[in-house]
């Protein structure tokens, strides 16, 4: 049973159902696609108690204006767009679970300066939003068209729905909290929003200096960026403009390619699985939702670190985010935020 929860008066920027996407299918060709700070996304999630996986709603820049179709609890993280609920203008804090009701409207019109605070947000629902899965994910693949809703981002007009309904327990339990309900854990490391150094391996195609060159500049993320990857402005490693290009070969999310003019490419969800350009730098995986989280004009700098350093931050990275998990359950058991109402 899916239940409708919006209506959307105003899309928003780019809004898009995203989940973790689909990870296994670049072998035929198919971008990976889903949340660009997949922190963030998970963060949301089960801040709700969905599984970190569930799909939800990424806003860019300027949010959506939605219409609250029921009585709901949502739940944001990520970069803070400005969001209100009208009437009253309350407040919506990311990193907390919101109750909204029937006839409210939710708007998310941006918030300072999203080269300093950040580029996307994330919306989640219970049970996670309700669209087709598609090679085993909800998430919207823009380049190629499909999965989401349509395959594009969300218009004036569209419903969106979760996959189930607010269980009745939950609704009871943030009825009886304070205003912006259940947080994530204070103190618990937030590692994405306001970060600017991003760490790297050597990539398959560095020659000697390469990586030296990135780690010693200045990078602007370009206006011309998107989610197929994050053009950077800066000097360049001069040594190699105009070298051409290599053969075609696989990439993933946070390759960092070297186009002929120098100014690099940090490849983020959305990119082709194949590219020709030299990967002269790899993003490691605990700062892929670091670059998905700036915009155009966000300073970057980059610093490399060797495989077992690598290695050693993607556990610390993951152990973070599950101490955050536990300490959010442990304090939702000792206040009783989950059980049904007559528990």
């Amino acid at each position: 049973m899916t239940t409708p929860l919006f209506e959307v008066v105003e899309p928003g920027f780019l809004t898009t159902v995203q989940d973790l996407g689909r990870p296994d299918f670049a072998h035929l060709g198919v971008p990976r696609s889903g949340a660009a700070d997949t922190w963030s996304a998970a963060v949301a999630n089960v801040l709700l108690g969905n599984p970190p996986d569930a799909a939800v709603l990424e806003c860019t820049i300027v949010g959506p204006s939605l219409q609250v179709l029921g009585d709901h609890v949502v739940a944001l993280a990520g970069a803070d767009l400005g969001a209100t609920v009208d009437p009253g203008g309350r407040r919506l804090a990311p990193g907390a679970v919101h109750r909204l009701s029937a006839g409210d409207e939710l708007r998310m019109s941006g918030s300072g300066d999203p080269a300093v605070t950040g580029a996307r947000a994330y919306l989640a629902v219970p049970g996670g939003v309700d669209e087709t899965v598609v090679l085993g994910s909800r998430a919207t693949c823009l380049v190629a068209g499909f999965g989401g809703l349509d395959g594009r981002a969300l218009r004036a007009g569209d419903v969106v729905y979760a996959v189930g309904p607010p269980p009745a327990d939950r609704l009871v339990a943030v009825g009886r909290l304070a205003p912006g309900g259940p947080r994530w854990p204070i103190g618990a490391d937030d590692p994405v929003l306001g970060a600017s150094t991003v760490r790297v391996l050597a990539g398959p195609d560095t020659e000697p200096g390469d990586v030296a060159a990135l780690a010693a500049a200045d990078w602007a993320v370009s206006p011309a960026s998107d989610r197929r990857g994050l053009r950077l402005d800066g000097p360049g490693p001069r040594s190699r403009v105009g070298a051409g290009e290599r053969l075609t070969a696989g990439v993933l999310p946070g390759s960092v390619q070297l186009p002929p003019d120098g100014q690099p490419i940090v490849l983020l969800v959305d990119a082709q699985p194949t590219g020709g350009y030299p990967v002269v730098a790899v993003v490691i995986e605990a700062d892929l939702p670091v670059v998905g989280q700036l915009a155009p004009g966000a300073a970057i700098r980059f610093v490399e670190l060797s495989a077992a350093e690598a290695w050693n931050a993607n556990a610390a990275r993951r152990a973070s985010f599950e101490s955050g998990w536990r300490a959010l359950a442990e304090t939702a058991g000792r206040n009783g935020l989950w059980k049904p109402a007559d528990g």
